[in-house]
Parts: C-alpha cells; structure tokens; sequence
C-alpha cells in the first residue's frame, strides 16, 4: 500500500506584539513545536502607547532578531490591520465580535500571503494559533484553530500602557525602543557624573559617559591644548554611538547620558567661536528622551582639566547652553538646589513620575 506524502504544516498568529514580551515569545514556542512553519503576521496597535514611537518595522526587528536562529519561524507586515485584535486576551472590543468579519478578514491574509498556502494539500489551510483564553478560540473560523496555553502573569494590556513597571518581562530585543534617555547636562563642575552613578545605582540603569573627556585622555594626551575644531564631529561620534551601546544593554526603563550634544556645541562655540553644523544635526537626529540641566551653584572643583571655573565663565556657559536648547525646542528639567543630595532627590522625583508614571499612583 502506498503512503501518503506526509504534507507539510503552516500556522500563523496575528497580533501587534507592543511591546514584545515574554509572554507572547513562550506562546510563539508552543505554537512553532506543533508546525512545520510558523509565521507571525503583525499588525499596528489600535490604540498606540502616546510616550513611545513604535513602528512596525520596530516590532518586525525585534521578533526578526528574537527568532533569527530559528528559521522555522517567518515574520510578515500587516500594516492595515487594526481590527479584529487578535492577541488582546482581555480587550473589551471582543465582547461584539463579528465572526463574519473575523472571517473576511482571515481570508484576505491568505489572498495577501500566498505563502501561507505553499506545501499544503488543497484542502488543508494553515492553523490559526490562539490563546486558550481568547474567544476566537471558541468562534467557528475560515480557518483551523489551535490554541497555546493561558501565559499566567503576562497581560498585554497592562504592560503595553506602561512598560517601565513591567520592565523584566520585556523581551531584550525590544527594550531599547522602550528605555527613555535621560541626559545629565550643566557647566564644568556642577555635578553630572556623580548624580549620574548615584541614579544609575538606584534604578540598576545602564549609562553612557561624557565622551568629550574620554576623547583628551586617548587622543589628545590628557590635555586640551591640542583640541581644533575638526575634533567635535569626532567626540559626538564616539557619544552616539556609547549612546547606542547603552541603551541595546538597557538594564532598566532609563538609560543615563552623562552630557549630551547640546553641551557638546558649547564648548565648541566657547572654544572655536562658532557652532558645527555636525554638532547642530546631531542634537535634531538623536533626540534625548529628557534633559536634567544642574545649575553652576555648587562649589568649584578643579581636576586638572576643567578650564571655565570663575563665576562668570560658569554663568555665561550656563547661558549659552540654555540659549542652544531654546534654539533646538528642548526644555531641560532645571535642577538648581545648592545641596547634593537635595539634587539627588529632585532627580528620582523626576524620573519617578515621567518613566515609571508613579505620580499617577501617589494621587
């Protein structure tokens, strides 16, 4: 007796993976292990998360990278679907579901993706993969359904309208779209760097340093004598990319900047009397999430670099740099308390309530 040809099995889920969380990575690895070839399909998010820019290629990059070794699984675009939600297990836009429009719309994807299809028998369409709790699992579909297990502790509502309280079960690959960069800026000697380990110790955050120092120590000798004006491109290249490197090690919904580029074309126009066009792109390219700027009200340090010490060489380096951020529409969280810890504390208040939203929860 002959054997039929063992056919090849295609499931597909559908959903807008916003943020991608762990849940949703443990529901993909049930559903990849009962098919040949899984395909996820994302979609936009009907009500986008205001404080977060996320676009679909951000959402195919990370599940791209989440399952780059595993080939078995595919990710397509579909960049018009917002309705029906397919992965919200508790939306209350289910309550009226449509079947025939669930319907309609099922049979359209498979129009639209044809590979859906390829290796399959004639009669045998690709399964639908579910949530066990969602109520298309329930509903009598255009296509086969199979559903994953009910993944306790992961609601995706919740985590997707704020991902800094739900930040451990974030998937890495899409957390350096979710951490918010927080630069510390001010004149010489205000403080910066030890505000900025203070806060990176409290919230476990990841942080970049001031790139400019680094550059006199390795490439000019530990001295500014020999700084030109060739050299800021340089620095804020290097601070871009520390930048980049900080927030894909995000370890926390904030990643600290020690400066930033504002204050990059501070010194460039104290020192070399005129702005870098560079240095003018940079600050309108790579846009900081915030920017707490420390008044010149403490005590003077000198470190054997720092040059601009006298009160007013501090005052009109404090004015230059808030004369840029007027110029760039930024608007800095002024930290001007004398007191160290009083600074420290203005600081987590801050972040407290733009990261973590917890004004909301104190009233």
């Amino acid at each position: 007796m002959t054997k039929r040809l063992c056919m090849k099995k295609i499931g597909v889920m559908i959903g807008h993976f916003e943020p991608l969380h762990l849940g949703q990575v443990r529901s993909v690895l049930h559903a990849c292990g009962q098919v040949d070839q899984l395909f996820l399909l994302v979609t936009p998010h009907p009500q986008p998360n205001p404080d977060f820019n996320i676009a679909l290629k951000d959402k195919a990059r990370w599940l791209s990278m989440a399952f780059a070794d595993l080939p078995f699984v595919k990710v397509a675009l579909l960049p018009n679907l917002v309705k029906p939600t397919f992965d919200d297990v508790f939306d209350k836009n289910h309550d009226d579901l449509d079947v025939a429009e669930v319907n309609a719309v099922l049979g359209q994807i498979l129009q639209d993706f044809p590979q859906l299809r390829q290796g399959l028998a004639d009669d045998e369409p690709p399964i639908l993969f579910v949530d066990e709790a969602h109520p298309f699992a329930k509903l009598d579909l255009a296509l086969p359904v199979m559903t994953t297990p009910y993944q306790f502790g992961f609601d995706s509502t919740k985590i997707h309208a704020n991902p800094a309280l739900y930040w451990d079960v974030i998937h890495p690959q899409a957390r350096p779209d979710y951490t918010k960069t927080i630069a510390i800026v001010g004149g010489e000697s205000s403080g910066k760097t030890t505000l900025l380990h203070k806060l990176a110790n409290y919230y476990g955050a990841s942080f970049s340093l001031e790139m400019g120092r680094i550059f006199v120590e390795t490439d000019l000798g530990g001295t500014e004598l020999g700084m030109q004006y060739s050299d800021y491109p340089l620095m804020a290249s290097d601070h871009e990319q520390a930048i980049r490197h900080a927030k894909q090690l995000a370890t926390a919904p904030l990643t600290l900047v020690d400066t930033d580029f504002v204050t990059t074309q501070a010194f460039c126009e104290v020192y070399e009397g005129k702005t870098h066009p560079f240095l003018t792109a940079c600050i309108d390219e790579f846009r900081l999430d915030y920017t707490l700027m420390l008044a010149s009200n403490v005590a003077w340090v000198a470190d054997g670099m720092r040059s601009l010490g006298s009160d007013n060489e501090r005052q009109s380096f404090e004015h230059r740099l808030k004369s840029i951020f007027t110029r760039h529409q930024i608007s800095p969280f002024y930290i001007d308390n004398p007191d160290y810890h009083q600074r420290f504390l203005q600081a987590v208040d801050f972040i407290d309530k733009v990261v973590f939203k917890r004004y909301t929860e104190k009233g």
